[in-house]
């Protein structure tokens, strides 16, 4: 099943709850932590290409929503005892079916359009990513740092080890900008495709956070009394 990106107006909303981050700080001893796809979602380039994504392909992101939903419809439709699935029984008796046709067609239609949108964002990433590596090393050097490790290899660390805020601002001074046009006959970096998915999905936890807390908020709120 496909899963839609929101469309890219949302990123700089997503991108700011997920960089949260201490202020920027001087590391205290020679060992820092650095999250690289929080350190490239808050920089002004890629917050600027995933906004003009969204205005750019704002058709393809509005077919791909008018899509899902109509796949959800027609899977609705095959889900005879209405569990949510279709299971084995119902799978082989939607084999033919107008409905099964359909959602053929709509999976083949929202790939093409989803390929078309994810290469822009592959592209932009992969600009910044030119970067990175001169960016993390300037940081750095700067603050005098020995050991820098990924956040899933620490267990504790003090916030101000956390040097992604001061490595997005020194990418913000190298890359003010990037381009969401690819060139032709352009083939994405497999690191830069690697980046992408974990900047997804990072988005995306973000987002069901977001989700749960505005649930949460909604049952705590008292219920109207009547007159």
């Amino acid at each position: 099943m496909h899963t839609l990106l929101k469309p890219l107006a949302a990123a700089s909303a997503l991108a700011a709850a997920l960089v949260a981050a201490p202020s920027a700080a001087q590391v205290t001893g020679n060992i820092a932590t650095i999250n690289a796809p929080v350190a490239i979602i808050n920089t002004n380039a890629f917050r600027t290409a995933y906004q003009q994504i969204g205005t750019t392909y704002a058709t393809q992101i509005q077919t791909l929503q008018t899509r899902d939903q109509e796949r959800q419809t027609l899977l609705q439709q095959l889900d005879t005892n209405s569990d949510g699935q279709l299971d084995e029984a119902e799978q082989q008796a939607a084999q033919g079916t107008t409905q099964a046709t359909r959602i053929q067609a709509i999976d083949q239609e929202m790939t093409q359009l989803s390929n078309q949108i994810d290469a822009a964002r592959v592209y932009a990433i992969e600009q910044i990513m030119m970067q990175y590596s001169a960016a993390l090393q300037q940081v750095v050097q700067n603050q005098n740092i020995q050991l820098v490790l990924s956040p899933e290899a620490v267990t504790w660390a003090q916030p101000q080890a956390n040097i992604s805020q001061q490595v997005s601002a020194e990418l913000n001074t190298r890359v003010p900008s990037v381009t969401i046009a690819p060139p032709a006959n352009w083939q994405p970096q497999r690191s830069a495709v690697g980046m992408f998915q974990q900047i997804q999905q990072a988005l995306m936890t973000v987002q069901a956070l977001q989700a749960q807390q505005a649930a949460q908020q909604q049952q705590q709120q008292p219920a109207p009394q009547g007159r």
